[in-house]
């Protein structure tokens, strides 16, 4: 039987309109993967409600079945039932894959050393290229074996595990605020108090809100600096215990849509995201209402009302602590009255790709003009022109410029399967949401 071509690329059609709709989002990866290490260190079950279906969070899921827990996938349903662990793993002999799930291979690594046995895990090439020297340091400061396989600070990662034995010990805070999550969730399990010293400047605080009240519902309470984040500290005796957990929407994902509202001077609403959510990319909508959108935050939504005709505004702001949007905000910048300038986002060079690279290269080829630094770029916007977009097998990049294409009509996406890293049927929402038409297109086998 033939082989299915590849959608190469995708072509949307915008319809001119302002979009005006209510988007429902996928749950939140970040707030799903931990949920599962969490379930699986719990006693009893768990049923996590709401749960992102993706490949992160598959790639989660089957690793720790791998490890000898007992996960069920409800992908019709939006969840997952954990049965927990109770802060170790049956398996005394696993090899993981994780594909290019950052938070996957950096919870998990964290994780194995609670584990009794020899542990293996690895993922694609560009994973191979993504620092992890600062956690395996870490792991072994508080008494694991666990070494980068190929002395290159990087995964695959080897552990040898019997227990964790804790203590004190001090991070760098430039590369990843998940070095400091992993740690946190896996600290309770430790035989002594953990307490992590954060060296320098810690990248994407809010995350760590998002690990502490993930942590807290389960029943153990991790202590944070939250005036200059300089520590972090759990006691040991902890156990996290099962429970029924419903995860909110993606607030990174819906960065895409509030975007859609403003570059078209329509308006989007999304429910379960409100003002008590702990993601803290929800603030990606206060750079849109600088841009010049108007923004409501309600107990339980957040609604975004663009000006009329699309009209932007250039903007200098620092994304450090919302990185994960930078792409976002950098898509609709050539639609701006005014340069754009992000900072802060050095460390969103280790991710999927190096997204400031990317960006840079991209925009360029839409006519932006573009100065690249190494910690950000300024966009300076000009006639856009006809591009293909490349996607650099990042999720990000696709998705971002999809909305950049809502108002250039000559932009094609290039691999736009690679949303199905944390949004599989984004392109489908995105139609219903705007009524741009999007045409697939196929490539080779």
């Amino acid at each position: 039987m033939a082989a299915t071509p590849a959608i190469a690329a995708m072509r949307i059609q915008p319809t001119g309109l302002p979009v005006n709709a209510v988007a429902k989002i996928p749950g939140s990866k970040s707030i799903t993967n931990r949920a599962l290490l969490i379930a699986a260190l719990a006693a009893g079950e768990s049923e996590l409600l709401g749960a992102l279906a993706s490949e992160d969070t598959v790639y989660m899921a089957k690793a720790l079945e791998a490890l000898g827990l007992r996960v069920k996938h409800d992908i019709a349903g939006e969840r997952f039932i954990v049965h927990g662990g109770d802060g170790t793993f049956p398996a005394n002999e696993a090899e993981l894959f994780v594909g290019n799930s950052g938070t996957s291979m950096r919870f998990l690594t964290a994780a194995l050393p609670l584990g009794y046995g020899h542990y293996r895990i690895d993922g694609v090439p560009r994973m191979r290229q993504r620092p992890i020297a600062p956690l395996l340091d870490a792991l072994r400061d508080l008494g694991a074996d666990a070494v980068s396989e190929q002395g290159t600070g990087c995964p695959p990662v080897v552990v040898q595990a019997s227990g964790l034995p804790g203590g004190n010990i001090r991070v760098p805070g430039d590369q990843s605020s998940q070095y400091f999550s992993a740690l946190l969730m896996v600290a309770p399990y430790a035989r002594e108090t953990v307490e992590i010293g954060v060296i320098g400047d810690l990248v994407s605080k809010p995350y760590m809100q998002i690990t502490a009240d993930g942590m807290r519902a389960f029943g153990v309470e991790a202590e944070l600096d939250e005036v200059d984040w300089s520590w972090f500290r759990v006691e040991s005796g902890q156990r996290y215990q099962g429970r029924i957990y419903q995860i909110e929407p993606d607030a990174s994902n819906a960065s895409y849509f509030f975007a859609a509202a403003a570059v078209t001077g329509g308006r989007v609403r999304v429910d379960g995201l409100g003002r008590s959510s702990t993601q803290g990319d929800l603030n990606f909508v206060r750079a849109l209402e600088a841009m010049g959108a108007t923004v409501e935050i309600g107990d339980d939504f957040t609604e975004v009302t663009g000006r009329e005709g699309g009209r932007l505004r250039g903007v200098d702001i620092d994304m450090n602590a919302i990185s994960d949007t930078a792409q976002t905000l950098a898509a609709i910048a050539p639609f701006a009255e005014g340069p754009t300038t992000i900072r802060g986002i050095g460390h969103a060079r280790l991710k999927e790709t190096d997204r400031v690279e990317a960006l840079a290269t991209e925009l360029r080829k839409m006519g932006q003009e573009v100065e690249e630094r190494p910690d950000g770029l300024t966009i300076t916007p000009r006639p856009v022109v006809a591009a293909d977009i490349a996607t650099y097998d990042d999720h990000r990049m696709a998705m971002s410029f999809a909305i950049a294409a809502l108002r250039a009509p000559e932009l094609r996406i290039l691999d736009p399967g690679c949303t199905a890293k944390t949004f599989p049927d984004f392109f489908d929402r995105l139609g219903v949401v705007t009524g741009a038409a999007m045409t697939p297109e196929k490539g080779g086998f």
